[in-house]
């Protein structure tokens, strides 16, 4: 089994930073790419940013140039450093992680617990 656990959200004024990490455990193969999306109170989740097995990355207009996704292969952990946060960022926030666990199982994605970042203005 995979598990994708989430640290780092919280309360921040805006202009503030906060980094958010997102460590995957288990029986893991291989990892693809690693995505962060994020959910504010009644509204569809969306996508953030994402990095890929290559470190190529992706991120949504609304976080270009404020946010910075990053990966550690070694720890199989993807993070995200938020910087310049407003209050629109307020959401939360969840990883997700393509990755084949075995070699009898094709690639599926997983999905983190979320973890709630709040900007105050």
């Amino acid at each position: 089994q995979v598990q994708l656990v989430e640290s780092g959200g919280g309360l921040v004024q805006a202009g503030g930073s906060l980094r958010l990490s997102c460590a995957a455990s288990g029986s893991i193969l291989r990892i693809n790419y690693m995505e962060w999306y994020r959910q504010a109170p009644g509204k569809q989740r969306e996508w953030v940013a994402t990095i890929t097995s290559g470190d190529n990355t992706g991120y949504a207009d609304s976080v270009k140039g404020r946010f910075t996704i990053s990966r550690d292969n070694a720890k199989n952990t993807v993070y995200l450093q938020m910087n310049s946060l407003k209050p629109e960022d307020t959401a939360v926030y969840y990883c997700k992680v393509n990755l084949v666990p075995d070699p009898e199982n094709f690639m599926r994605d997983y999905w983190g617990q979320g973890t709630q970042v709040t900007v105050s203005s």
